[in-house]
């Protein structure tokens, strides 16, 4: 299995509570190294949201240096949806997602990061759904680097509501982006990847990896079916790369 490799740091780990632009308190994971962070990253999980996946892989960013917040992303939803485990009932709630307020608890992660850990550059990093919402991120001026690991580039047509946004509209205007796809990800088809190659003809900072035979969901949890060791650990060394490039 090829999680993201260990680095050297100690780390410290905590759970916190974030406000949101509306003041929706939204629990969050914290994870820093002792040391002086590389960067820090905003990171939007799956649509699972937080959970000990996401502890772990904020505690494995932090010991490469990497000051980490992680929100909950349906912490605005009824009890029952936070709290089932399955993602068929989770993903009838997307619709109910609300941009704005999305974006703004990633920007709140950041100016965490900012205030306490003392980082001078954020990065934000999202997983499936969580992809889809770096990419929108990107766009909002508030993060200096983004890698959104099989984001979709366009929403779902069960998924999409009154206030979600299709990320293609924004790809050109977002800061130097990394999207990491699989070539067999139903979420991200070839037409949808040629149209975000031509909104980023002109934008030599931002790259695109497609995996051949790599499926939705094939880097970020060595658990599922679809992971792929070697496409895994290959596009987490492209991805702390671009992150701390300058």
């Amino acid at each position: 299995m090829a999680e993201l490799r260990e680095g050297t740091e100690s780390v410290v780990m905590e759970r916190i509570t974030l406000r949101g632009p509306d003041d929706t308190p939204v629990e969050a994971i914290h994870a820093r190294p002792e040391g002086m962070p590389r960067a820090g990253i905003a990171l939007h999980p799956d649509i699972m949201g937080v959970r000990p996946l996401f502890d772990d892989l904020g505690r494995r960013l932090a010991t490469n240096g990497f000051a980490v917040c992680c929100p909950e992303p349906f912490a605005r939803a009824p009890q029952e949806i936070r709290d089932t485990t399955d993602p068929a009932v989770r993903m009838t709630w997307v619709p109910n997602l609300d941009d704005a307020l999305q974006i703004g608890d990633l920007g709140a992660a950041a100016d965490h990061l900012v205030v306490h850990d003392d980082v001078g550059r954020v990065a934000v990093v999202g997983f499936c759904m969580g992809g889809m919402y770096a990419l929108k991120a990107a766009a909002s001026g508030r993060f200096d680097r983004a890698v959104a690991f099989y984001g979709m580039l366009r929403v779902p047509s069960d998924w999409r509501g009154p206030r979600l946004a299709e990320p293609l509209d924004t790809a050109a205007g977002v800061c130097p982006t990394l999207a990491v796809l699989g070539a067999v990800d139903p979420f991200t088809p070839p037409d949808d990847i040629t149209a975000l190659r031509a909104a980023w003809a002109d934008r030599p900072d931002c790259e695109i990896v497609v995996y051949p035979g790599a499926d939705h969901g094939f880097v970020h949890a060595p658990e599922r079916p679809a992971h792929r060791a070697d496409d895994a650990a290959d596009a987490w060394t492209r991805a702390l790369d671009f992150i701390t490039r300058d």
